[in-house]
């Protein structure tokens, strides 16, 4: 497994500053997101624990997982959830050329909106957090807003523990921060120990989970 940061350096923002990496909040507010789903039974569990807690969440699904599974991704959107586009087949962006990088992240537009109400906000994430610059400019172009994150949970992680997914939260989670679960098989057995938790801690230090939406990313302009 290749090193990845738990949270994000100060620098990385800095020097990407037209995608966003946090939201500034004076609120106790936390913004949890998952990537590729909708998977069944994973992205039903996990909807079902958010509703224990009262907590809405971005979902940043894969297309050919939201063609297979429509009924999942209809439950994301009925719940009260923000979705976005995660490529139609989890590209990785530094290996592709950026014409079939952005077909392939079109396609999956195109899913995603024959599913849901038509939204002027088109959330993106690369799969990976790998994009070249010239992907980046292309899809702001068009529309995109490129929401990355500040802490990454690791559950992906098969060689860590669930006690260090745990950890990896709630010690570098904070107000504003943006933070990365998977709603996918490979991610299951840490996000299953790992989201109740999380979720049970910061609630009762008096936080709520927002949605990414709108009025979030406007707040930074």
């Amino acid at each position: 497994m290749k090193p990845y940061f738990i949270k994000t350096p100060s620098l990385i923002p800095a020097l990407y500053s037209n995608q966003i990496w946090s939201f500034s909040s004076e609120k106790k507010e936390l913004f949890l997101t998952f990537d590729d789903g909708p998977t069944p039974e994973i992205t039903d569990w996990t909807l079902d624990i958010l509703k224990d807690f009262d907590a809405k969440a971005t979902f940043f699904c894969i297309g050919k997982n939201i063609e297979e599974h429509p009924a999942i991704f209809k439950r994301i959107i009925l719940e009260g959830h923000s979705v976005g586009n995660h490529t139609h087949n989890h590209v990785k962006g530094w290996k592709t050329i950026t014409k079939d990088y952005l077909e392939n992240t079109q396609k999956a537009q195109e899913v995603l909106n024959h599913l849901s109400e038509k939204n002027e906000l088109k959330l993106f994430r690369p799969p990976y957090g790998k994009i070249k610059t010239s992907q980046t400019k292309q899809l702001i172009q068009l529309g995109y807003t490129i929401v990355m994150w500040s802490v990454l949970s690791a559950d992906f992680d098969q060689y860590i523990s669930e006690e260090q997914c745990y950890s990896n939260v709630i010690k570098n989670a904070s107000s504003g921060s943006i933070i990365v679960f998977h709603d996918s098989v490979k991610a299951s057995k840490n996000l299953k120990a790992t989201l109740p938790k999380v979720l049970e801690y910061f609630s009762k230090k008096g936080y709520t989970f927002k949605k990414i939406e709108a009025t979030n990313i406007a707040a930074l302009n």
